[in-house]
């Protein structure tokens, strides 16, 4: 696409509970042209761009010959299919996470892109949360991390679970954020309201020292999105939901000696550090248009994209191994009860 194209023209490939917000968004930026959407389901592509200057595809080959770019936020197990069918239709493709549900498809995907000279990237719209932007400028060496993503449960989520579904957007974030290779990790998980794990703990640390503990549920009456961060003199609290970001300082401490007892008092300083706050989303959509124009390169690179799969994966298996391990142990207490 030359640089001196004024708009991108963009298609939607599926218009879900994210898809709608993809086209929302894009129907408001002057940088894009929506061209139009495509879904099997035609009712509902119809009903979606009736609000928009828009059109419903009958064909998602009809659409990807007008399109530049598009974006697919079709279901998981289609990832692979409609992103290969788009990026070999010379289409820049923002795939909606996670990438693929292979570590061999993604890797694919990832190649097809490189030779044909396409950008490809990954919804990971939590990259573009303004509080996430100005943690990594005040992130230097963190000793421990702990994020914590909770919701209420809904049945819209089926084919993944809650690490593919929600924990994917933590693990993208710490990965990125600690400057080290991950040395080694563990999980664990419940499947309680769904076929797939519901509520999952991933424990990592890195070669550097840096251990970080990450907690989803998706059957929490309290919906919580926050990561804490531990550093020499600091601790640092971002609550996603409001973009903000508050930094402790210790500013002193003291002990009180009396005949009965010791105490111990710790002041200290909390600095609410200004973020900007936009449309996470709109954002996102900016820096992919910026990427296929050459004005920037990809914040995260697709080896990363890679390697968090990779990692939630595995996490994926020992959450399914412990359960196993755990079924076997009651079906053998169940039958030694009643013998």
């Amino acid at each position: 696409m030359s640089a001196r194209r004024k708009k991108l023209k963009i298609g939607v490939i599926g218009t879900g509970h994210m898809g709608q917000y993809h086209v929302n968004v894009l129907s408001t930026m002057i940088t894009h042209q929506l061209v139009g959407v495509y879904d099997v389901d035609m009712e509902r592509a119809r009903q979606i761009v009736s609000k928009y200057e828009s059109r419903a595809y009958t064909n998602l080959d009809s659409l990807l010959t007008h399109c530049d770019a598009v974006v697919v936020a079709v279901p998981t197990m289609y990832h692979y299919d409609v992103a290969k069918k788009a990026l070999l239709a010379g289409c820049h493709v923002l795939l909606e996470k996670p990438i693929t549900e292979t570590v061999e498809q993604a890797e694919e995907l990832v190649s097809i892109a490189q030779e044909k000279g396409l950008i490809l990237q990954v919804g990971h719209v939590e990259r573009f949360n303004g509080a996430v932007m100005e943690l990594h400028k005040i992130v230097m060496d963190p000793i421990f991390i702990e994020a914590k993503r909770m919701a209420p449960f809904t049945p819209r989520i089926k084919d993944v679970g809650v690490i593919l579904d929600m924990m994917i957007h933590d693990l993208d974030i710490v990965l990125n954020l600690v400057n080290a290779k991950v040395l080694s990790y563990e999980a664990m998980g419940r499947s309680i309201m769904s076929d797939q794990e519901d509520i999952a703990s991933i424990r990592l640390v890195f070669e550097n020292g840096t251990m970080a503990t990450l907690l989803g549920s998706r059957v929490s009456q309290l919906k919580e999105r926050v990561l804490n961060i531990v550093q020499d003199k600091s601790y640092i609290c971002l609550n996603y939901s409001s973009q903000d970001i508050e930094i402790h300082r210790q500013a002193s401490a003291a002990y009180l000696m009396t005949r009965e007892e010791i105490k111990y008092s710790q002041e200290s300083f909390i600095e609410k550090l200004y973020v900007h706050k936009d449309n996470p989303l709109k954002s996102e959509h900016t820096h992919f248009y910026e990427c296929i124009l050459g004005i920037t390169t990809p914040m995260v690179p697709n080896t990363k994209d890679i390697e968090t799969l990779k990692i939630a994966l595995d996490s994926m298996e020992q959450v399914r191994e412990n359960l196993d391990l755990f079924t076997a142990l009651q079906r053998k207490k169940e039958e030694s009860i009643v013998s």
